[in-house]
């Protein structure tokens, strides 16, 4: 390699470096628009010959954003129904009367135990409301930076979308160009690349609608409000391996032992811990292993370290991410491992072959 050829290595190596600490800020806008753009091409597929690319893409990307925008203004009008509904409802001395009484009659408790743990509770309580304000307070500042983080990561999301809608092809034809691989073993990654994205991302939505429906159908047969905003919830949250669901059916059993008596508290619990955790870690192994040959722990890693790393957003690439990554080393090993490996063996086969006529071969050139 001559002085120039380094050079260049090192300026594209410095204008690398530049770019990724550009990109860093934006990671998870960027890379979850990829991925919705990723989901959404068959559908672009479809749409580009009738109205061409350009439309196409903006009518998707239209969809898209009213399709996150007009869920999450309804979730959040449930929410503030929810809450306003339980705060109207709440009676206050009749709660306390019930907690009493469990406290009581189904733990044993007397009265000035109770007493105490009550005086205790309420001065807990108004110390973690005084605290809070503070909290907030202190915190505001860089809770109005944060939204203009996100407002401007959205209005990036929004627009790469659209562009890796329109001008896809271009950049996995760019890709496909300068990937330093041979042409079979290029095409051979995509398409794994491509097998085991659509797997992760079938296989957690199948589990998270499939265990969302059936936390919604308990709720219903056990007199649960609000059935269908707490069925949405689930769903959601049933993105969360091992995570998602008992942050919402175990708060229901709370909520069914103040309100419906033992019975219903217990079979709310019984359920949880039988139908929807079974759901959550068998349905998921099946699923996600099937699909995407990815274990089930490597799953939980992908989505939890994906929200730490991502964000939200992590919910889906983490996973996404590791299984492309095991398609790549896959790839590899196939390609350029196996080869090798079969060609020292074919060596080492051919070193040791026996000689058929040991004297001619030990009978030097000269003398034959």
């Amino acid at each position: 390699m001559d002085v120039r050829t380094t050079s260049f290595a090192l300026l594209l190596l410095v204008l690398a470096a530049i770019a990724a600490l550009m990109v860093a800020p934006l990671l998870q806008y960027v890379m979850g628009a990829a991925l919705l753009a990723f989901i959404l091409y068959p559908a672009f597929e479809r749409l580009e010959p009738y109205v061409g690319a350009r439309i196409a893409a903006l009518v998707l990307t239209a969809l898209a954003i009213v399709g996150a925008i007009v869920p999450l203004l309804i979730v959040s009008l449930a929410v503030l129904n929810t809450v306003v509904s339980f705060a109207t409802d709440l009676d206050v001395a009749t709660t306390l009367d019930r907690l009493r009484t469990v406290a009581t009659d189904e733990f044993g408790l007397d009265t000035e135990r109770v007493q105490s743990l009550e005086t205790a509770a309420l001065d807990e309580l108004e110390a973690s409301l005084s605290d809070a304000v503070e909290i907030a307070l202190s915190e505001l500042p860089g809770l109005i930076n944060r939204g203009i983080e996100m407002g401007v990561g959205l209005l990036v999301f929004v627009f790469l979308l659209y562009y890796l809608l329109a001008d896809g092809d271009e950049l996995v034809d760019w890709l496909r160009e300068v990937v330093p691989l041979e042409d079979r073993v290029r095409d051979e990654l995509f398409d794994e690349i491509y097998v085991v994205t659509w797997a992760v991302i079938e296989s957690h939505v199948l589990v998270a609608v499939v265990e969302g429906l059936l936390g919604g159908l308990g709720f219903y047969l056990l007199g649960v409000p609000n059935v269908a905003f707490w069925t949405v919830i689930m769903v959601i949250l049933s993105f969360l391996p091992a995570v998602g669901v008992w942050l919402v059916w175990a708060p229901a059993v709370g909520y069914l032992l103040l309100t419906s008596g033992t019975a219903r508290a217990v079979a709310m619990l019984l359920y949880g811990l039988t139908v929807l955790s079974l759901v959550d870690n068998y349905l998921r192994a099946y699923a996600v292993d099937k699909g995407s040959g990815l274990h089930p722990a490597v799953v939980i890693v992908g989505v939890i370290g994906g929200i730490y790393l991502l964000g939200i957003m992590g919910l889906f690439l983490g996973p996404v991410l590791l299984a492309v990554f095991k398609a790549g080393l896959n790839v590899f090993n196939k390609t350029s491992l196996k080869p090798q490996r079969r060609t020292r063996s074919e060596s080492a086969g051919q070193a040791t072959e026996p000689v058929s006529n040991p004297e001619s071969a030990a009978t030097p050139p000269a003398e034959q």
